[in-house]
């Protein structure tokens, strides 16, 4: 069975919702659990797809591991293969967060080149550089990431660009490299951040994540840790762009309104409402937007992952809007989707040219990956008609309960089971 959503659009959102823990949090924090001497216990650990997949890598590799109601136990102690199997790691982008981990237990890993969306060339040589300057022999054979190292020392980390993936893999080597580690041009993402904190809970010495540069003294014993996962960034900006779009007023809590300035700052300047304080933020909308211009940017800049649902809202904004793509060059093929629906789009080798139309017409259309499928939910909602979403597949993977938390602001949304003609 497969699954499409079905959204009557044109309906008020207003209420109350709550964010879920943070996928890019939770992938990365996940597997550094296996490098404790002891069971951890994670919290706010958002019940997706890709958390439930790499759940099953960790108890193939023989940990054990319980999740229920959003809290996750780990055991590390019998995990006794270095080797995930592919069927499990091709469905993820951050199973390859399991190659440092494994290579720090036991000294080899083998672990398939990731997996997850087509969004363009997501190249792990800076991943391969960070693990050789600290002592590791790196090689790819048959799409299979081969590490092995009977050493590691701390050393000085260079990377081209401020990769998150990058990044987390060159801090979860730096943990099991002996001697101290710095990290340069480090990603700063909140997501880093979480996962340092949550190293350092373990008994790590992790310094300066969020800047330029992260220090990392490792070769120490870590300890299992008791931890709560940081809300997430991506889906609190999901939600407040679909109460823009849609909404007349809408609190999100348990939110982090710092992690959401740049994009605060966009809707403001298109004519949303934006209030926050402390764990919240209010969105009210008259549904009445001003085109403005958008170049993603690593964090503090406007995040790639909601340039997607943000093109969307762009689609019905008064004037012409220039997005600008500079992270992953194929982010824009969900743009052909949204002229099913009626808008006036076009692209300009990294920029899409983004005329507003009066309204959106409900469609049959197809998610072509995560963020893609959050920015067709967002064009539904605000669609005349109805819309139905295929490949929910990916939507899942990222967040959730989407559509359980827009029905609760007065979304007429389904979750519908079908059979594939083709199988």
């Amino acid at each position: 069975m497969k699954e499409k959503l079905r959204i009557y659009g044109n309906e008020r959102l207003e209420g109350e919702v709550a964010v879920s823990g943070g996928k890019n949090a939770a992938v990365a924090i996940i597997p550094a659990a296996l490098l404790a001497d002891s069971p951890s216990t994670i919290e706010n650990i958002p019940d997706i797809n890709d958390v439930h997949v790499i759940i099953e890598m960790l108890k193939w590799l023989g940990a054990h591991v319980d999740f229920r109601d959003n809290t996750l136990w780990v055991d590390p102690r019998t995990v006794d293969k270095f080797n995930p199997p592919y069927e499990l790691a091709g469905k993820m982008r951050a199973s390859y967060y399991l190659a440092p981990v494994l290579l720090g237990l036991f000294h080899r890993a083998e672990v398939p080149l990731p997996g997850g969306c087509d969004i363009g060339a997501r190249p792990i040589d800076q991943t391969i550089k960070g693990m050789c300057t600290l002592g590791a022999k790196v090689e790819t054979l048959g799409g299979v990431l081969v590490a092995t190292a009977d050493e590691m020392l701390g050393g000085d980390i260079f990377l081209d660009m401020p990769s998150v993936g990058a990044t987390v893999n060159s801090m979860l080597t730096a943990v099991s490299a002996s001697g101290l580690t710095c990290i340069h041009n480090a990603a700063k993402e909140p997501h880093i951040v979480d996962l340092a904190n949550f190293l350092s809970s373990m008994g790590a010495y992790v310094k300066g994540a969020g800047t330029d540069v992260i220090r990392i003294r490792g070769g120490r014993q870590l300890h299992g840790a008791n931890y709560t996962v940081v809300p997430d960034q991506i889906e609190t900006g999901t939600l407040m762009i679909a109460a823009a779009a849609a909404g007349d007023d809408v609190l999100i809590t348990g939110a982090i309104p710092t992690h959401m300035e740049s994009l605060s700052a966009k809707l403001l300047e298109m004519g949303v409402n934006v209030a926050s304080e402390d764990d919240w933020i209010r969105v009210r909308s008259n549904r009445v937007f001003r085109a403005v211009n958008v170049k993603t940017q690593g964090y503090p800049g406007f995040p790639t992952d909601l340039q997607q649902p943000l093109s969307a809202l762009l689609t019905v904004a008064n004037g012409t809007s220039i997005v600008t793509e500079t992270i992953f060059e194929s982010r824009f093929r969900f743009l052909d989707e949204l002229r099913k629906m009626g808008a006036n789009v076009r692209t300009i080798e990294s920029s899409a040219i983004i005329t507003g139309v009066n309204h959106l017409v409900g469609s049959r259309v197809n998610a072509t990956d995560l963020r893609a499928g959050a920015a067709m939910v967002v064009a539904g909602l605000m669609a005349e008609g109805v819309t139905e979403i295929g490949g929910v597949s990916y939507i899942l993977r990222g967040y959730e309960r989407i559509d359980e938390k827009l029905k609760s602001l007065g979304a007429h949304i389904e979750r519908i089971q079908y059979e594939d003609p083709l199988l």
